[in-house]
């Protein structure tokens, strides 16, 4: 019931060994540095580094941004644009030496929170939302999700909404956590407008700061951070692997 969960970030690239049982690390978090031109031999080349520290002989997922359908990638937003129509599971594979499942990381993150973190036993329409070098997003009804959902695209303002309410734009423009939650709370309003969810579960690393924003979030929906945090993605990685 253990396998290797790899989370491919704009920054990092990082792994653990989880326990697909309790959603658990068994070991320490593994990372490394997304490599600066993210193309897709860079990128397996460093996932195969991370499957060798781990000495790990079973199964692998690895989730990466964009919407991937049978492992093929489709589009390639925060990462580099000849990854666009790569079968990335055959790729991996053969990077590190056995079958590599491969998902949308958000969506990755939010099958680990729902099982195991602030989603577990919702019914109804729930919305995962993840805050980092872009916007993720992951949308589930009573417990099912609907695959490659990607919510961080829509236009806000005029401009693409990662532009202006990702994690990374409020560290780049040194902008108060007040000044960047109103257009966190905008574009959560947007997406509400679109999808009228239940519950919104707010991930990403920046969740870990949530009582510096999420009070600020006006919606009809409850807002929550996620409890998995920015373990999500690895532990959703470990999942995909065991049912694939």
């Amino acid at each position: 019931m253990r396998a290797l969960g790899i989370d491919i970030g704009g920054s990092g690239m990082k792994g653990a060994v989880v326990d697909t049982a309790t959603g658990k690390f068994v070991t320490d978090r593994y990372r490394l540095p997304t490599p600066r031109k993210a193309t897709p031999d860079a990128m397996a080349t460093v996932a195969a580094k991370i499957v060798e520290h781990f000495k790990w002989k079973g199964r692998v997922g690895i989730v990466m941004p964009g919407p991937i359908k049978s492992g093929r990638v489709m589009t390639a937003n925060n990462i580099d644009k000849s990854w666009i129509g790569v079968e990335a599971n055959k790729l991996y594979g053969k990077a590190c030496g056995r079958k590599v499942t491969v998902l949308n990381d958000a969506d990755a993150a939010g099958v680990a929170e729902m099982r195991f973190g602030a989603g577990r036993n919702q019914s109804g329409v729930v919305m995962i939302i993840t805050l980092g070098t872009g916007i993720g997003s992951a949308l589930f009804l009573d417990g099912a999700l609907v695959p490659n959902t990607e919510l961080g695209q829509i236009e806000l303002n005029g401009s693409n909404a990662e532009e202006v309410a990702a994690a990374r734009v409020r560290k780049e423009k040194d902008w108060s956590w007040k000044k960047w939650a109103r257009y966190v709370s905008m574009y959560v309003s947007a997406v509400e407008h679109l999808v009228w969810p239940d519950l919104i579960i707010i991930g990403g690393g920046v969740s870990k700061k949530a009582n510096k924003f999420i009070p600020r979030i006006k919606t009809r929906a409850k807002v929550v951070p996620a409890k998995l945090r920015n373990d999500a993605g690895i532990v959703g990685a470990a999942l995909s692997a065991m049912v694939n």
